[in-house]
């Protein structure tokens, strides 16, 4: 059995805005495995990056914390991260404990600091160090992340390195203070293909080399299979199906899931178009009533307009909250465009 790391349970968070309170993560739970691996996968707006803001503290002033649990199972024993003040989640946890790397890796680098001085900065802050020590611990770490010319690079600054240079960078900060979690969100979004497959490799050598137990916030699914153990797809604030990587790859059961797998572009089929979900994400000022993807679901029922559906399980692995899963549902089988070509994609991998 895996051991968990960390886990959320029934996470609620409202904003307050002018406009009035939305209600962006509605009771979401997430689990990690210890050395595993986690994508939290769905369209913007669904919660993803809240929810991952919640964990590591970063909420904006206006974020209101309903209910819910972050347990975090430290060396020295579990803690509920939500019942830490923020000054003393940032000395206990952020960066010695959970790190997170984000999408545009100029909005987390100071422009008027060399690049040695801020992976240093969290080293000399959080651990007894020399600054020899962390001078040192910063060339390795750039070695660690593929920087060419090491020791130059201590002295540049930001603007003076490419973007592929600019997210190694911040991934060798976030790695600086040897943290057992590593949360990516998009971490790859602002690069061009070729140093995106490279960034994610870089990431997996890394956590295989440490041990980390990773989450990767993403709306694209091709990062997903390169990447993940499990999978959680977040719909409206919820998690509306979770699974291993091939349970949702191979046999997806939400309609919503379908979706979003139609959306990948395929050089293999006829189509002449790309396939995007009908409609728009509900507005969550007005908090929907039944299931939240009803209105933009072809196979929607009249109870999805009633009532909200459970989580059903499909296997010990495998969850979906739909109510084409009640027994007394009519039997709906996923698009054949979607099915042969997940078949293909099956046969592509050996599986």
């Amino acid at each position: 059995m895996d051991r968990t790391i960390l886990s959320i349970n029934n996470l609620d968070i409202t904003f307050k805005t002018n406009a009035g309170a939305i209600h962006a993560i509605r009771g979401v739970d997430i689990e990690l495995f210890e050395g595993r691996t986690l994508a939290l996968v769905g369209e913007s707006g669904s919660g993803k990056s809240v929810t991952m803001k919640a964990v590591a503290g970063l909420l904006d002033d206006n974020a209101v914390i309903n209910s819910g649990r972050i347990i975090y199972r430290s060396r020295e024993g579990k803690v509920d991260l939500l019942t830490l003040l923020t000054k003393e989640l940032r000395r206990r946890i952020n960066g010695q404990q959970i790190a997170m790397v984000f999408q545009d890796p100029m909005t987390s680098l100071d422009p008027t600091m060399q690049i040695g001085d801020q992976i240093m900065e969290g080293m000399l802050l959080h651990r007894d160090i020399s600054i020899a020590d962390a001078r040192a611990r910063a060339l390795e770490l750039l070695n660690l992340v593929g920087i060419v010319d090491a020791e130059k690079r201590l002295k540049n600054y930001p603007h003076q390195l490419s973007g592929g240079m600019r997210q190694r960078i911040v991934i060798a900060i976030a790695l600086a203070c040897e943290p057992r979690i590593l949360i990516c969100d998009e971490p790859t979004t602002a690069l061009d293909v070729t140093i995106q497959a490279r960034i994610l490799d870089l990431i997996r050598d890394i956590q295989s080399k440490m041990g980390l137990s990773v989450i990767y916030i993403t709306h694209d699914l091709g990062v997903v299979a390169k990447v993940a153990d499990y999978v959680d797809v977040m719909y409206a604030g919820k998690i509306i199906e979770r699974g291993t990587v091939d349970e949702i790859f191979y046999d997806p059961r939400h309609p919503y899931t379908w979706g979003l797998l139609s959306a990948m572009p395929d050089l293999e089929t006829d189509d002449e178009r790309l396939y995007s979900i009908p409609g728009s994400p509900p507005n969550l000022l007005h908090e929907p009533k039944g299931d939240a993807f009803s209105a933009r679901n072809e196979f929607a029922m009249k109870i999805d307009e009633r009532a909200e559906p459970p989580m059903f399980r499909i296997s010990e692995t495998h969850w979906a909250a739909t109510w084409l899963l009640h027994p007394d549902a009519p039997h709906v089988e996923m698009p054949i465009e979607l099915r042969q070509r997940l078949e293909r994609s099956r046969k592509a991998a050996g599986l």
